[in-house]
């Protein structure tokens, strides 16, 4: 029963990420001017050394900050379940 699941799982993960791929601007690099644009200045405009931190702190900050967030939070809710199924849902109470 537990295989049947996971199989169903990865068969509907694999349909999913066909159906987004052949979606119109998924799988193509559909915003050159953009990606050009931080390509020739993002150096210059930003004094950073290396353009991929340039990319990610300066331009794409709050994207960047968010992905975080998202991540604390995964990782947050993650701990607490375990720390759940440790000490159990329910919790004696003295009186």
């Amino acid at each position: 029963m537990k295989f049947m699941r996971i199989f169903v799982l990865i068969v509907f993960g694999l349909l999913l990420l066909i159906a987004i791929g052949s979606l119109p601007g998924f799988g193509t690099w559909g915003n050159r001017e953009v990606a050009l644009y931080y390509i020739e200045n993002g150096a210059h405009d930003t004094g950073s050394a290396s353009l991929v931190n340039a990319i990610v702190w300066d331009f794409r900050g709050y994207d960047t900050m968010g992905e975080e967030t998202v991540l604390f939070t995964a990782a947050l809710g993650v701990f607490l379940i375990m720390r759940r199924k440790q000490y159990g849902y329910y919790r004696k109470v003295r009186k």
